[in-house]
């Protein structure tokens, strides 16, 4: 009887099919294969444990300070002894600020690095800068600070505590020994800034700038009692939001500040005007409006002009008036050819796309003025 599939037939025995060698048409050799990974990830070997790249970091630095346990929010070097660095910061959420001085020159050092040398030693952790003094007694974080002008006799530390306290020298004679508290002040809630003034006509003067948006002038007397070594000059409270930024011309006798609510303020705290506003501009003026505030300031070298900067990249440009002129509130006073372009909007610039926290101007004879930006960029531009 013949099958009813025609194909149908007995399998058990077959043998599967083989190639000879004469029939092959290339070889490949497995010399280079890897092996088969069983983890999912090219990174995991075959435990399943993570392979991580190493990486060995030097400390290339001269010389280095890490006494904080907390943020370091500010910054300044000494006028005349520029090796002396104070730094004030946070010792902590549940702590209060501090801050420290300390001798930034580094220690003796041999000429060539150690891969240089017949018999390099073994490489050991460089030990740290110790702290001259502590700044301490805020209660908030220290997140400003200044030396005095010109010869740095004090030290001025300002805290979110609302209090100012000023340091010197146990010995004028040798700043590189302890500071210690003179005086203390607290008449705000927060401080924002401080900038000491160069003015040659009145030594160890700087302002501040408060929460409240209040503007406060001092001097400081080091060899006064402590209890009559700081006097108030002058006190401003034209901004009604926080006084964001503070900046003195280069003689010392003009004073810049600017808010959080678009406002420019010049003062000249010691003229026989000096509570009246030498340029006054704020958002009210479509022209001069920043939405977002204002957070930087400085004035030219020259003194003819203030740069502010604020949020969005906004930097405007205005002038100032010459010594003499009148007072301007936002307004050009003289049509051209006049004596003074106090209160004029020079320049509207925005190369930068986000907030301009930091101004400066470069030393004359150059124009130029470079803006710090928190989009990460530095735009420069020339008066």
């Amino acid at each position: 009887m013949s099958a009813t599939n025609p194909y149908e037939e007995d399998l058990s025995d077959s043998e599967p099919a083989m190639l000879g060698e004469d029939e092959a048409l290339e070889e490949i050799t497995g010399e280079d294969d890897a092996a088969m990974d069983s983890g999912d990830d090219a990174g995991e070997d075959a435990d399943g444990d993570q392979n991580m790249e190493e990486y060995i970091l030097h400390n290339d630095s001269a010389a280095h300070f890490d006494k904080f346990n907390d943020s370091i929010f500010c910054i300044a070097a000494h006028p005349t002894i520029p090796s002396l660095i104070a730094t004030g910061g946070s010792d902590g959420d549940d702590a209060g600020g501090i801050g420290y001085l300390f001798d930034s020159t580094p220690a003796d050092s041999p000429v060539l690095p150690a891969s240089y040398q017949t018999q390099p030693a073994e490489r050991t952790e460089r030990k740290g800068i110790d702290a001259i003094s502590t700044l301490d007694g805020h209660t908030d974080s220290i997140n400003a600070l200044a030396f005095t002008l010109p010869s740095g006799a004090a030290l001025l530390s300002g805290g979110l505590d609302g209090a100012l306290r000023v340091w010197v020298p146990s010995n004028p004679a040798k700043p590189l020994d302890p500071w210690t508290l003179l005086t203390s002040a607290t008449e705000v809630d927060e401080i924002n800034w401080l900038v000491a003034s160069p003015s040659a006509d009145h030594p160890n003067t700087f302002a501040l700038g408060a929460a409240d948006g209040s503007v406060w002038v001092y001097t400081v007397d080091t060899s006064a009692p402590a209890a009559d070594s700081l006097t108030i000059v002058q006190t401003y409270f034209a901004h009604t939001t926080p006084c964001t930024a503070g900046a003195w011309s280069a003689d010392g006798s003009v004073l810049a500040t600017v808010s959080e609510e678009g406002s420019l303020y010049v003062w000249a705290p010691f003229s026989d005007t000096s509570s009246q506003a030498l340029v006054s501009l704020t958002a009210a003026d479509a022209r001069f409006a920043v939405e977002g505030g204002l957070f930087s300031v400085a004035i030219a070298p020259s003194g003819a002009y203030v740069a502010v900067g604020g949020a969005g990249g906004a930097i405007k440009i205005v002038g100032l008036p010459k010594a003499g002129a009148p007072a301007a509130k936002g307004k050009k006073v003289g049509g051209p050819g006049g004596v003074s372009q106090a209160g004029v909007i020079l320049a509207d610039l925005r190369a930068q796309s986000d907030s301009v926290e930091s101004l400066a101007f470069a030393a004359p004879p150059s124009t130029v003025m470079a803006a710090g930006s928190v989009d990460g960029s530095i735009g420069g531009a020339c008066g």
